[in-house]
């Protein structure tokens, strides 16, 4: 293990070095001046939208990252669903609940665009799928569609599985281990495999450090390439993956494999278009980034909860049991009903994506407040999922409020929206929804794992959610 790693691993990040309770209460709990954000044009009606601009230079960036979940439901509580906050030296408008996300992600008159992304990470994740806009937008889908159909998602987790399978084994047992590193190295190597029919294992370490190094960059304070700085890192790690996936392009090209690589680059839409050498470099930087992310933070979420309700476990161990020793195919995986719930619940905890900027691109209004053109927005799945409007005790794990007769998920069409939503919901929802489920089950069908009673998973807000210890788990291998 090099030491960059052994540090990254084992060491939190300042914003999470733990505090007095005391403390952390004074600095949520701490007041700013409320100021209108721009004043409605005179007889429009509209309300304008207050807030405030936080801590000078870094507003409230540090205050998000510390707190996570509690600082979004904080906001909505003093502020209601449109507010806006200082942040990253920007007036950032937050939009929360589903009434207002479905303004936004419905978005009927067009008046919000992908550009709030570009802000924080354009220069990482340059023309990804999620960046782009409106017609471009539905072109490059429209053509990608074809690498995500279901009989491709079927060979893809023919795939993963014999990975899974081995790098779950290799694990061992009866020992205490910091499982989202296990889960993180796990994903990418099912990445490399299903998305470039790379062998486990192969360059990973490089592309492990530059997708970390891309992803952490968005949120740096400091967005200028200081040497040892995270914007610093995260170009590096933008060369790193464009040289990486330029120089194996050509041999895709030629190639017919089954590999989501290759499946790019042979995409056709029904016009007959297809993608450039420079789009299918740059959708695979972020596909990769976004599937080996989620499918990490989704699988500590749900082994986390498995850990802390060991009844939930058995019950979904059992299932997991009675498919016999076979590599579980799309059908088998489907028939995991406890597993669903589980994974639908602990999406719903920790939504992997928290935050889904946008930039308003004319005047427009949310909810009766006025949004002049080129706002900065964001949009809060967390603060949709704690609505006690919409969910029964929302901070109490609860799978079944997802089973047939409850489905608490249907009670606003943005209630529960761990994919995103509207036009650029995720196309990968499936594949990375199923990929966890076969992840899970091969660790229930090969250990049992537990956390001690008075264990809380503490999430890093940083970028996307990382637990802050690793999620330190005790695992027992079944005998």
């Amino acid at each position: 293990m090099t030491v960059a790693r052994a540090i990254r691993e084992r060491v939190p990040p300042l914003t999470a070095i733990p505090l007095p309770r005391a403390v952390d209460r004074r600095l949520l709990d701490q007041r700013w001046p409320v100021r209108e954000l721009a004043a409605p044009p005179p007889g429009s009606g509209l309300a304008p939208v207050l807030g405030d601009a936080g801590a000078p230079v870094v507003g409230h960036a540090i205050d998000s990252m510390r707190f996570g979940l509690d600082f979004a439901l904080h906001r909505y509580a003093k502020y209601g669903p449109v507010s806006w906050m200082g942040a990253f030296g920007q007036r950032i408008v937050v939009l929360a609940g589903p009434d207002a996300t479905q303004a936004v992600l419905v978005n009927r008159d067009k008046a919000f665009s992908q550009e709030g992304w570009r802000v924080f990470i354009e220069r990482f994740f340059h023309r990804g799928l999620m960046l782009l806009d409106f017609e471009e937008h539905h072109l490059h889908r429209r053509i990608m569609q074809e690498a995500f159909t279901r009989d491709k998602l079927a060979v893809y987790l023919r795939q993963a599985a014999p990975v899974l399978r081995t790098g779950v084994s290799a694990w061992g047992g009866d020992s205490r281990l910091r499982l989202y590193w296990l889960l993180k190295r796990l994903t990418l190597d099912v990445a490399s495999r299903v998305f470039m029919d790379m062998p486990p294992g192969a360059d990973a370490e490089t592309l492990n450090r530059a997708f970390v190094g891309t992803v952490r960059a968005a949120t740096a304070l400091v967005r200028v390439p200081v040497p040892g700085g995270r914007w610093a890192a995260g170009l590096h790690g933008r060369r790193v993956l464009e040289r990486y996936f330029t120089e194996k392009l050509p041999s895709k090209r030629r190639s017919g494999g089954a590999d989501l690589f290759s499946a790019l680059c042979h995409a056709r839409g029904d016009d007959g278009a297809e993608f450039t050498d420079d789009d299918v470099v740059n959708h695979m930087i972020f596909l990769m980034m976004a599937a080996h992310d989620t499918a990490t933070i989704t699988s500590s979420a749900v082994a986390y909860h498995l850990a802390k309700h060991p009844g939930w476990q058995e019950r979904a161990r059992a299932e997991s049991l009675a498919l016999g020793g076979d590599l579980p195919d799309l059908a088998a995986l489907e028939s995991l009903r406890t597993l669903d719930l589980v994974i639908k619940e602990a999406l719903r905890m920790t939504a992997p994506v928290p935050s889904l900027p946008r930039m308003t691109v004319r005047d427009t209004e949310v909810l009766g407040h006025y949004l002049p053109a080129g706002t900065l927005c964001n949009v809060s799945p967390n603060t949709n999922h704690y609505s006690p409007d919409h969910w029964t005790n929302p901070h109490q794990f609860d799978p079944e409020r997802f089973a047939e007769g409850r489905r608490e998920d249907k009670s606003h069409r943005f209630a529960w929206m761990p994919f995103g939503g509207g036009a650029h919901k995720c196309i990968g929802m499936h594949f990375g929804t199923n990929e966890v489920k076969l992840l899970m089950h091969e660790m229930l069908r090969t250990y049992t794992w537990s956390v001690p009673e008075d264990y809380r998973l503490k999430w890093d807000y940083v970028s996307l959610p990382v637990p802050v210890d690793g999620l330190t788990v005790q695992l027992k291998r079944l005998r």
